[in-house]
């Protein structure tokens, strides 16, 4: 389990013993040494993570421009599969 899955965990309020209860990977010793991290570099992995959120909704942007005509064709078909018929 990566650290920041752990940081979006803790910032939903899960507590450190339902991420092991829910994750079966980690103990409760390395919940709380990740969490310990990253209280102690909070601002640092606050930045990291607020890239890396940028990069993929500009990812998701260029993919929705580049793949408008296969998306648009997607959307039709199922479309024309809810009308009852």
């Amino acid at each position: 389990m990566s650290l920041d899955s752990l940081v979006y965990l803790f910032r939903e309020g899960m507590s450190a013993e339902s991420t092991v209860e829910s994750y079966a990977a980690v103990t409760l010793e390395q919940v709380h040494g990740a969490l310990a991290f990253y209280l102690a570099n909070q601002e640092e992995i606050d930045a990291y993570l607020a890239e890396g959120q940028r990069t993929a909704e500009s990812q998701r942007g260029q993919s929705t421009q580049t793949n408008a005509e296969l998306i648009a064709k997607l959307q039709r078909a199922r479309h024309a599969s809810q009308i009852p018929g």
